[in-house]
C-alpha cells in the first residue's frame, strides 16, 4: 500500500472493524483470499471470519496476519495524540470499494 490514506491510522471501534482493514491490505497486494491463507499459515476459513467480521479468531491468528500483511495493531489510551489524531481525522474504518 503506498498511497496516502493507507498510511494514516485507523482506529478501530469493533471487533468487526478490523475486517475491512484486512481485505483493504490482501487486496492491495494482490492476493486472492486463498494464497493469503496459504502464504499467512492459516485457513481459508480463518481469513474469511477475519475479514468479515463473523464468529470468533484467536488474537495469536490474528497478530499472525496483520504481521505478514504488513500491518501491526498497536494498542494506545484512548487520549494519545494517535489515536485522538485518527478519530479526528475519520479514520475509524477504511473503506473498502468492493466486497470480496
Amino acid at each position: 500500500m503506498t498511497d496516502a490514506a493507507s498510511q494514516q491510522p485507523t482506529l478501530l471501534q469493533s471487533a468487526t472493524d478490523l475486517g475491512p482493514v484486512v481485505r483493504t491490505r490482501r487486496k492491495s497486494q494482490s492476493l486472492r483470499i486463498d494464497d493469503a491463507a496459504a502464504l499467512l499459515g492459516v485457513s481459508v476459513d480463518l481469513m474469511s471470519r477475519l475479514e468479515n467480521g463473523q464468529g470468533s479468531v484467536r488474537l495469536d491468528k490474528a497478530l499472525a496476519v496483520l504481521d505478514g500483511l504488513g500491518l501491526t495493531l498497536m494498542v494506545l489510551p484512548k487520549q494519545h495524540p494517535w489515536a485522538r489524531e485518527a478519530a479526528a481525522t475519520g479514520t475509524s474504518k477504511p473503506t473498502d470499494k468492493k466486497k470480496a
